[in-house]
């Protein structure tokens, strides 16, 4: 029987994909033994008296693969050597066999020395099997010797071997795996691949939730010498079928039943898929290469540990190890290329209290907006202390962005008998570094969180950049900024305007290699120089943090010719009236802008489709306003006076503060139903598919522009 499972992940390092992205982290943190190997670098004139550049000559990649080739196979340490022989406890599965079988050395050398590289010419590839010329620099983080992502789990052993990497809750009880066992599972895993014939540089896809054997099947991928992706959970057959044929896969690891049926469904067009594994709840029905996660994690026990060890040690930093492919919100989805080099929520949180947490915007505002209920239905004595002690919560974290580190009169008390309580409610009472990201987050959530002494600090990236390429801390951040870059990255405005705003594009080792197999869209997305065009477009202050403003794409240009960027005026009137969802602005090619928008409703948790039921909050609102409309239908069929009056009335407001008369609101409608990925108006990664909203009520927006 399948069970609900929450997973959490101790690796600091690793936030988002858990393969690549764990190397592009290296250049953040430099270690005292990689500043000696730069250093002997230097001594051997391979930095030293060279002309200053940003990538390396194929003679250097030449070189770093002839004279610093790393030894993959040593031997193990007495300690190791008695781990791996059995004396230390099976895990929290009970598969002990798991653990073990199969297992070979772990290497025990200097492992800060470089990898080995592929000789390379260019800054990009869209073949799987390509190299790339790493954009290293001649000092500082961006410096640092590039190593696999097996290099980087061995370093990991030799530091924390018996520490928790993995904690995972079924039947109600947490368990862990140690990193040794992690690492110990992803070997088995790799043989089992092998033993199922997976061919070199070809794809594993992975559909399925967060769970240790999505982690487990990721890095045995990459041992084995394939290149792993994920597929969203909610993605359709077709969806499916199109990633699996984009990559070549050879295996797909699904979770259970339900996504399995979507992979039967388009089988027989996956000519490349030699094996189907399933890893949660049992097979329904027996099918030629269709296994269980236990089944196939015995595969390859015969597999020889040299066999393994050999495909590792032919892994080089400057090849694709991982896939991460874009939610296709604008068009089909594209396979974003990774070198190694590149790198119920809070009932969960009360139990594991973080120390670390990562949440997109939608999981912060999920928080508040059920925080904010709480404190809606207190007493007045409640509301009344609660908003004093957020007041002087929120002051002192303003103070300490603009560096001063003194607090309020009164803090101390207000965070004994509030703050600290709510974040104890919510579960993040140990949490020292609170991150958000992935899409914009509304300034509203952003002081909420710090008045409770919990700043959200926003990091910026994309899949092409593996991840985050900006960065906010404790000790340097500026709302409602995306932070400044990580050490030994770079950013540059693109063709800034009079107020400095331009395209964002990224430079750094953590810059994708390419698209694969789309040539043409990955010389779309990386200029002559190397430098990523994000199709974003920002500003950096003289403090170097940065602005998003809005995304190319989505400019509207109106039949004047006047260029307005939607996200900041859809923000601001969903800020003006509680009770709105989403909102889309309208106006491209037409003679002034208009406005679709939902209400809030509640979401059937079987089906994630929203239903017709406001949320408690958008009751609160109506009743405050004298309305007694439970229901978007209701409020639709009888154009509820006081709802439809404060929506006038708050895109009124927003009105009043726009730049010119081009950028107001002058027509709007409610929609009947809330945007949702199963409707098709968002993206797996909760962005507006602004194409899609069109297509779907082009007979409401033509309705506005009739004379």
């Amino acid at each position: 029987m399948s069970t609900k499972i929450s997973c959490f992940l101790y690796s600091k390092r690793c936030s988002f994909q858990p393969a690549a992205t764990l190397a592009s982290y290296l250049p953040v943190l430099p270690s005292a033994k990689d500043k000696n190997v730069l250093e002997q670098s230097k001594n051997q004139g391979r930095v030293t008296g060279k002309k200053s550049r940003q990538w390396l000559t194929i003679e250097e990649h030449k070189e770093i693969s002839g004279t610093v080739k790393h030894e993959q196979r040593r031997t193990i340490t007495a300690v190791t050597a008695q781990i791996l022989s059995g004396t230390e406890p099976a895990g929290p599965w009970d598969t002990s066999s798991t653990f073990r079988g199969g297992l070979s050395s772990i290497t025990q050398g200097d492992l800060s020395i470089a990898s080995k590289l592929a000789p390379a010419e260019s800054l990009w590839t869209s073949e799987k099997d390509g190299a790339v010329r790493l954009r290293m620099e001649q000092t500082g983080p961006g410096s640092q010797p590039p190593i696999t992502i097996h290099q980087l789990f061995q370093q990991t052993l030799q530091r924390c071997s018996n520490k928790p990497a993995l904690a995972v809750k079924r039947d109600g009880q947490w368990k862990t795996i140690t990193f040794l066992q992690y690492y110990q599972n992803c070997r088995a895993a790799a043989k089992g691949f092998l033993k199922l014939g997976l061919e070199r540089f070809n794809g594993v896809a992975i559909l399925g939730s967060n769970c240790p054997e999505w982690f487990i099947a990721n890095i045995g991928a990459i041992m084995a010498g394939a290149i792993p992706t994920g597929i969203y959970t909610t993605s359709s057959p077709e969806t499916c079928q199109y990633v699996a044929e984009s990559c070549t896969a050879n295996i797909l690891v699904v979770e259970n039943h339900q996504q399995l049926t979507k992979i039967l469904q388009v089988q027989s067009k996956l000519p490349h898929l030699k094996a189907i594994i399933q890893y949660s709840g049992d097979l329904k029905e027996k099918r030629p290469n269709l296994y269980t996660w236990e089944e196939f994690m015995q595969l390859g026990s015969d597999i020889p540990d040299s066999q393994l060890d050999e495909i590792i040690a032919s892994q080089e930093a400057n090849h694709c190890c991982a896939l991460v492919y874009t939610s296709g919100t604008t068009g089909n989805p594209k396979g974003v290329m990774l070198s190694h080099d590149n790198g119920s929520l809070i009932n969960i949180l009360r139990e594991v209290r973080p120390t670390l947490f990562l949440g997109v915007p939608r999981v912060w505002e999920k928080i508040h907006e059920k925080l904010n209920i709480v404190e809606a239905t207190s007493s007045t004595f409640k509301r009344n202390t609660m908003a004093w002690a957020r007041n002087i919560g929120l002051q002192a974290n303003y103070n300490r962005m603009g560096g001063d580190n003194s607090v309020p009169w009164g803090y101390a008390l207000a965070h004994y008998l509030v703050i600290k309580k709510i974040q104890k409610a919510v579960g993040l009472d140990r949490c020292h570094v609170c991150n958000t990201g992935a899409a914009p987050i509304k300034k509203d959530t952003l002081e909420y969180f710090m008045s409770i002494d919990l700043p959200l600090y926003e990091v910026c990236g994309m899949s092409e950049s593996s991840g985050p390429h900006t960065l906010s801390t404790w000790n340097s951040f500026c709302i409602p900024s995306c932070g400044k870059k990580l050490l030994g990255s770079k950013i540059r405005i693109d063709k800034p305007d009079k107020d400095g705003n331009g395209e964002i594009c990224y430079w750094g080792r953590d810059v994708f290699m390419g698209y694969l197999n789309m040539k043409e869209k990955t010389l779309e997305a990386l200029d002559e120089e190397g430098w990523l065009h994000s199709g974003d477009i920002g500003k950096l202050d003289q403090q170097g943090f940065l602005y998003i403003t809005g995304r190319i794409k989505e400019l509207i240009i109106t039949s004047g010719g006047k260029k307005i960027a939607p996200v900041p005026i859809e923000e601001s009137v969903k800020k003006e009236v509680p009770i709105i969802s989403n909102v889309m602005l309208i106006g491209d090619e037409r003679n002034f802008l208009s406005m679709l928008i939902t209400l809030k409703c509640n979401i059937d948790p079987k089906t994630a489709e929203p239903q017709d039921e406001l949320t408690l909050e958008a009751i609160q609102f109506c009743q405050k306003l004298g309305s007694r409309a439970t229901r978007v239908s209701e409020v639709i069929s009888s154009k509820d006076p006081a709802i439809y009056k404060a929506i006038q009335e708050g895109i009124e407001r927003v009105n009043e503060r726009v730049e010119s008369n081009a950028h107001r609101v002058q027509k709007w409608t409610i929609l009947d139903k809330d945007f949702s990925i199963l409707g098709g108006e968002i993206g797996p990664t909760m962005k507006l598919r602004r194409p899609v909203v069109l297509q779907i009520y082009q007979d409401k927006i033509d309705a506005f522009y009739k004379l």
